[in-house]
């Protein structure tokens, strides 16, 4: 790797440029607690009804399911940490109202913030790529502990595109956005995300955070604790 050779940046969110307890400890505890009362209120709106189709489809549920089994089957997929559509689009229509009301602010590490505003200032584009929905996304950076973040963002990537342990996923965002797999930088604290991306030959720092266990990468690839401490050789440039 060559400094200058990355010209664009894919970033994680969860674990990433912000921790993990917040979606873990806050958002997911939010949603579930709430979801049987959102189907209830919103169950005819077609864009609820719409993905209440796909639950039970997904799930095998019949016609007559109504709120609480589908929200039983909703809560069990965000215990096991599935990342099924249906599921992340409700979250985020229950998160959307908890960000506009005040109730929820989502937070980011101090370097991240400090790196992605370098990026930016510099004409580096920044696309984020997470399991959350777009948006959910959006919500989550427009509704920060440090203001809304979003105008940081070119475009934002869900599991719509592909499943982040899929190398496939990171070839279509390289098609879509236009740059080859060698000039982008895909930030992740996810072994298997990074390797998938690795694998469609995307340039990756592994972000290991908050002193969790060591992530097993490919040989070559860095593992940091801080933006600040990405590697010079590999810092974008427009």
């Amino acid at each position: 790797m060559t400094t200058g050779s990355l010209h664009v940046v894919l970033t994680d969110i969860e674990g990433t440029t912000s921790s993990i307890t917040f979606v873990r400890d806050v958002l997911f505890p939010y949603a579930k607690q709430r979801m049987a009362a959102f189907l209830h209120a919103h169950q005819a709106e077609p864009v609820v009804s719409g993905l209440i189709a796909e639950v039970r489809q997904i799930a095998e549920l019949p016609a007559s399911s109504g709120p609480d089994a589908l929200a039983a089957v909703l809560n069990q997929w965000a215990d096991d940490d599935r990342k099924v559509p249906p599921l992340k689009a409700l979250q985020g229509l229950i998160w959307r109202d908890g960000y506009e009301s005040g109730a929820l602010k989502a937070d980011i590490y101090p370097d991240a913030l400090a790196a992605l505003r370098a990026w930016d200032a510099a004409g580096v584009p920044i696309y984020v790529y997470s399991s959350g929905s777009v948006e959910a996304q959006h919500l989550f950076f427009g509704h920060t502990v440090e203001g809304d973040l979003r105008g940081l963002f070119q475009d934002h990537f869900d599991t719509l595109t592909g499943a982040k342990t899929d190398p496939g996923s990171y070839q279509t965002i390289c098609a879509i956005t236009g740059y080859q797999p060698d000039e982008v930088l895909f930030l992740t604290d996810n072994p298997a995300e990074v390797a998938a991306a690795h694998h469609a030959g995307v340039q990756v720092v592994a972000v290991q955070r908050d002193g969790g266990a060591p992530l097993a990468v490919p040989v070559g690839v860095p593992v940091v604790s801080s933006f600040a401490d990405i590697p010079a050789a590999m810092q974008p440039t427009p």
